[in-house]
């Protein structure tokens, strides 16, 4: 198994024996992190990891990485004399020997794809996934900040202006060239082809954070998890071509972004907001969490009850507070918690999931909800003890 680690290292581990080594080391490309010194938190780092449909036949890997400016970037919405705070970069990686016990990424066969200026540290996406297509998709947040605004941020909001790539889901081929700067292709069944104020790349856009999304193995199903900003966490199922409504709304809510005060959800009045917008199959207030966490619909055979069930979590239940959550939708489109009892019922802030060959998961958690220290864990989840409707 491959684990990303946010501060810059991906792991090669055992999954019998739980022995690891390093596959590839990033730490140098990253920006410092922590957003207060070393030891706080930070949303940049090393946040995306995917392996090419045909890695079997060419060795091609890819990262999203969150780096110092370094020149020009591909997409920007910083207004002139004005600096990102950071650039998002997504790398492809090459393995020269594959079926060796030691294989490890040649560190000198990086190829950058595309460079994006962000302009806060916070709600960069990063979760990179070969679709069924084999087409490779990119989730990029907002840009930051709060509410969607500010430095960066379009007069209406970056999640609900196409002509940029933040808030969106990006769709593309790697192995191409017909991009703007010759790196990649763009599909040309992709949505927003040719259409005026559209970047072309973007499959789906109107997001506020979409941190983590997967792809059903079984049915191709697309999941994405938003991170919401005051009120809502949602999950919403991919669309081509799909508008998710943030910064218009928030979850199945209308949002008010309340000028330099904090925003805030309502019910919509009829007419508010465009009626082509996507509301979520799912969601859920911070009563039970502050920030949606990603996972994987279930395929495995250890627990029959929850397989076809689309398992996530959160990140915690109030910041620094280390009580992630773990929750379940099932094929009724049912929303159920469950709580971890081994090897401690507490402590874990939730970080990201996995999934193995044979459809099992396992949840990546740390006692710090920073990108630092040794307290990173692997979970295997192994069975469904006790069933708890919301709460």
């Amino acid at each position: 198994m491959f684990v990303t680690d946010q501060s810059g290292v991906i792991w090669a581990i055992q999954a019998n024996s739980g022995r690891k080594r390093i596959f590839l080391v990033l730490s140098d490309r990253l920006v410092n992190l922590g957003i207060a010194g070393p030891g706080t938190y930070d949303e940049r780092g090393l946040l995306g990891l995917a392996f090419h449909s045909d890695y079997g036949q060419n060795g091609l890997i890819y990262t999203y990485t969150s780096e110092p400016v370094n020149g020009a970037a591909d997409f920007s919405t910083i207004p002139p004399g004005a600096s990102a705070n950071h650039q998002s970069v997504i790398l492809e990686w090459h393995v020269p020997a594959l079926c060796g016990p030691h294989a490890t990424v040649d560190p000198t066969s990086a190829r950058e794809l595309m460079r994006i200026d962000q302009p806060q540290f916070n709600h960069n996406g990063g979760a990179l996934n070969f679709g069924p297509d084999g087409r490779l998709y990119i989730s990029l947040g907002d840009g930051g900040a709060a509410d969607d605004q500010g430095l960066g941020h379009s007069p209406d909001g970056n999640g609900q202006d196409p002509s940029n790539v933040l808030g969106s889901i990006l769709r593309i081929d790697p192995l191409g060239s017909n991009s703007a700067n010759g790196h990649y292709s763009i599909p040309n069944d992709n949505p927003f082809i040719g259409l005026p104020g559209y970047v072309p790349e973007i499959f789906a856009y109107g997001f506020r954070n979409p941190f983590r999304f997967s792809f059903d193995a079984k049915t191709g199903t697309m999941f994405i998890a938003d991170v919401g900003q005051n009120d809502i966490e949602e999950i919403d199922i991919g669309m081509p071509g799909g508008n998710y409504g943030w910064n218009l709304k928030e979850g199945s809510f209308c949002f008010n972004p309340n000028g330099d005060s904090s925003g805030f959800v309502t019910e919509c009045a009829p007419g508010q907001v465009p009626e082509d917008l996507i509301d979520p199959v799912a969601e859920y207030d911070h009563d039970e969490g502050i920030a949606v966490i990603g996972g994987f619909v279930y395929r495995g055979r250890r627990i029959q009850p929850l397989r076809g069930s689309y398992v996530f979590g959160d990140f915690s239940r109030s910041f620094f507070g280390n009580n992630g959550r773990l929750f379940y939708l099932d094929q009724d489109g049912k929303l159920f918690g469950f709580r971890i009892v081994s090897p401690t019922p507490v402590g874990y802030t939730m970080l990201g999931f996995g999934q193995d060959n044979s459809g099992e998961l396992y949840v990546l958690a740390n006692r710090t909800g920073t990108p630092f220290g040794d307290t990173g864990v692997v979970l295997r989840i192994q069975q469904v003890v006790k069933k708890v409707r919301g709460r």
